[in-house]
């Protein structure tokens, strides 16, 4: 997959980020590996266009990595007085109204968002690390797949601050509130196996398998008809907040709908 994703004309390349389409699947790659793929506002701003930037045919998005890291996450610049060129240092957001700085986060936010939307299915390739908004990018995506020596993290809190780059939700929802606050609260590495086993991670695989095994993964979601995987996700996506009646409710109206499209009513 990473030979491929070069070959193929790029619909956005830019500030950290490559998103590429063939046909039904797109490939996000994350291409600053000198710098471990660590991010800034300009690389969220990259991600959130690139979601923007899917053609309607694409189902699969693929989230990968050059480098030996996944990503390191937020560079440290952003803690500087200085910040980055252009951008306000997060001293300077410190500094600004309730107002300004909710938006500006919710700002940052939108990169992390989009990889649940209904209408895809989106598998997040991790190799090495993937510490703080790393790690929450990974979680972002709806299947993750890592190589035996990656190592997650979540370091917000070490440094005095909380993860809110959308992360919290699904790591409580994978893992538990437990490990998920132990995990966050100590900024703790959890490795392949663990992940694996905590739900962490769909599948560990040796490095040199991850893109064969993501293919491998992608080529299995594309095999099922698109509108019957929409259905599906939106009913596992929604179940944690239903009641068991209202999960039933929504099994039978979502069924009907499919049985609607199968057999041609209502055209």
């Amino acid at each position: 997959m990473a030979s491929l994703d070069k070959d193929l004309d790029p619909v956005l390349d830019k500030d950290g980020v490559r998103l590429t389409v063939d046909g039904a699947t797109a490939t996000v790659t994350l291409t600053n590996p000198a710098k471990r793929n660590a991010q800034s506002p300009a690389l969220w701003r990259a991600l959130t266009q690139a979601g923007r930037s899917l053609p309607g045919s694409v189902r699969v998005v693929v989230l990968r990595a050059e480098g030996q890291s996944f990503s390191a996450g937020l560079d440290r610049q952003a803690f500087t007085p200085e910040g980055f060129d252009g951008e306000p240092s997060f001293i300077d957001l410190a500094r600004g109204s309730d107002a300004e700085l909710d938006a500006t986060i919710a700002e940052y936010q939108e990169a992390f968002t989009w990889w649940r939307r209904s209408d895809i299915v989106s598998i997040a390739a991790v190799q090495g690390h993937a510490i703080g908004a790393g790690f929450q990018l990974a979680l972002a995506c709806d299947l993750r797949v890592v190589a035996d020596d990656v190592q997650f993290a979540m370091r917000e809190t070490s440094l005095g601050l909380v993860p809110d780059l959308t992360g919290t939700h699904p790591l409580v929802g994978l893992v538990g509130y437990a490990r998920a606050l132990e995990i966050c609260a100590t900024g703790r590495f959890v490795l392949a196996e663990e992940a694996e086993r905590t739900g962490l991670a769909n599948l560990a695989v040796p490095g040199d398998q991850l893109d064969a095994a993501v293919g491998d993964l992608a080529a299995a979601l594309l095999a099922a008809p698109r509108d019957a995987v929409i259905e599906t996700k939106a009913l596992l996506r929604g179940a944690q907040e239903r009641s068991y009646e209202e999960q039933r409710s929504a099994e039978r109206a979502s069924q009907a709908r499919r049985l609607r499209d199968l057999a041609g009513v209502g055209e």
